[in-house]
């Protein structure tokens, strides 16, 4: 059964629309305090207020913590509590989890970034468009603000108590980056094999981990890492790279006739991933890039089947790139790729 603790927890959240239990102002305030003191950590490291990088760092920790603690309520709530009661309260806890792993995520991200523009919130026009409670406040704190209303989904209709971590791109990820974009480091016959393995996801990633790491974040589950989502703030800029220099580069590495003879890594994925290196990539029309200046792709496991989790990526990755000023996205699929139209749709 629930804990006293973890039902004290459960009251708090919900105390009343617009005065919070102790915990959720806790949480409340280590976030605005966190959001509004961004500019003492992040990159570069040698940071002229020590002090001041330190005390964020205690309190991101503090942070994390308690999201961590919320997120791990939403998970029992749903193995232990009866039918009646889980049914009635779920949808509201089913929210706060998937936009606490979305700031949790975010201020994660903070701590290892330089803003180059101040946060923009979003403004409503009329002060009913916010939603009220926890999550309307910290669905106001983060810089898309209310925008995250477009990937608006009723809860699951069959709760999971399954626990999800959202995080930014970590540099010991960069050990599965060395072999996803191949390592020059290691004996002719595990480079023959890498690079056939890493064919598969460079065809997803390879080009975000090499030119912008910085806006790449992982959601994993208790099985590993399940989704991912990318980004570049100067879409026209990262395109250019990636045709000019990225691309070259991706096609010596993997020459056309790697697909053929490699029966173990799934020969059909093989060749359509080496086929995409050495299409020619087609060109995005200027007034796109204009009006959304910034470039995104997502995804998820198929094992993935709980919606919010995806959306909490989209909002972790939206955030990051109007932390720096983005006013607009687009992203780039194919119309014969069936499994990413099918992921956006679901999204929304």
């Amino acid at each position: 059964p629930l804990t006293l603790e973890e039902l004290r927890m459960l009251v708090e959240l919900f105390y009343l629309p617009y005065h919070h239990g102790a915990l959720a102002q806790e949480l409340l305030e280590h976030f605005r305090w966190l959001r509004a003191n961004s500019l003492s950590v992040g990159v570069p490291a040698t940071a002229p207020d020590a002090c001041g990088g330190t005390r964020w760092r205690g309190r991101a920790q503090s942070f994390q913590l308690l999201c961590a603690q919320m997120c791990r309520l939403h998970s029992r709530f749903v193995s232990t509590a009866g039918r009646a009661l889980l049914y009635d309260l779920h949808p509201y806890l089913w929210d706060i989890r998937n936009m606490l792993l979305a700031a949790s995520a975010f201020v994660l991200w903070l701590g290892c970034q330089s803003i180059t523009a101040p946060i923009l919130l979003g403004r409503d026009a009329e002060p009913w468009a916010r939603r009220g409670g926890l999550f309307g406040e910290l669905q106001a704190l983060l810089p898309v603000g209310n925008s995250c209303d477009l990937f608006y989904h009723p809860p699951p209709l069959f709760p999971s108590s399954q626990l999800y971590l959202l995080r930014p791109l970590l540099p010991l990820d960069k050990v599965g980056a060395m072999a996803w974009r191949g390592c020059s480091e290691v004996s002719p016959g595990l480079q023959a094999q890498l690079s056939r393995a890493s064919a598969l996801p460079g065809r997803l990633l390879g080009s975000f981990l090499s030119l912008s790491p910085e806006y790449t974040f992982v959601l994993e589950d208790e099985g590993g890492p399940c989704g991912y989502a990318a980004g570049a703030l100067h879409a026209e800029g990262f395109l250019q790279q990636r045709d000019s220099s990225w691309l070259p580069a991706i096609r010596h590495k993997y020459p056309p006739d790697l697909g053929t003879g490699g029966p173990a890594l799934g020969q059909d994925a093989l060749e359509e991933a080496v086929l995409f290196f050495h299409a020619e990539p087609l060109a995005v029309p200027q007034p796109v890039l204009r009006r959304f200046p910034s470039l995104v792709q997502l995804g998820t496991a198929p094992r993935v089947l709980d919606v919010g989790a995806s959306r909490s990526l989209a909002l972790c990755l939206l955030s990051a790139l109007r932390a720096n000023g983005s006013r607009g996205v687009f992203c780039q699929v194919s119309d014969a790729d069936r499994q990413q139209l099918s992921f956006y749709s679901k999204l929304g």
